[in-house]
């Protein structure tokens, strides 16, 4: 194995003595073939850099995407969330209003109630009553007087604009 180790070496000697003893032009083919490989280097480094920065700026524009729907989502889902609640109240007043309701319903369709509002309101009576009604004087004379006033005004603010 030393032997095989040592014959490569013997014979990478050997090759290093032939460049060295070749003319310069050998030399310069070695040379422009080194700067045609670093120069073919540094362009698949700027190929690679710039692949690198698109990835870079259609990540960070899929970032920017997905942050913008979510806080498009989280808005939505409060605003959604005062709505049910909106709702919800409306609901439970509406069914407030409608048992109360009900219990309308209930009181003026019972005889009793509709016996209460004939008389007061209607003025009737039932069929073993007589209805009186009292009219009282104070009410009919200030009631006469202030229509009088009334007329007065009027007429006075007539004469006025006649004039």
């Amino acid at each position: 194995m030393k032997k095989e180790i040592d014959n490569k070496r013997f014979s990478s000697r050997k090759h290093s003595k032939r460049f060295s003893s070749k003319s310069p032009k050998m030399f310069k083919k070695v040379a422009s073939l080194k700067d045609k490989a670093s120069q073919k280097n540094k362009k698949s480094q700027k190929t690679q850099s710039f692949y690198y920065s698109f990835l870079t700026i259609v990540l960070l524009i899929f970032l920017a995407q997905v942050a913008f729907s979510a806080i498009l989502n989280i808005t939505k889902n409060i605003a959604y969330q005062n709505k049910i609640a909106t709702i919800k109240k409306s609901k439970l007043d509406a069914e407030n209003k409608n048992k109360s309701l009900k219990k309308e319903l209930k009181y003026f369709s019972s005889a009793e109630s509709l016996e209460a509002i004939a008389r007061n309101n209607l003025k009737m009576a039932g069929n073993d009553e007589v209805l009186i009604i009292i009219n009282e004087i104070k009410k009919q004379k200030t009631e006469e007087e202030q229509d009088k006033k009334k007329i007065s005004i009027l007429n006075k603010l007539g004469k006025h604009d006649k004039q």
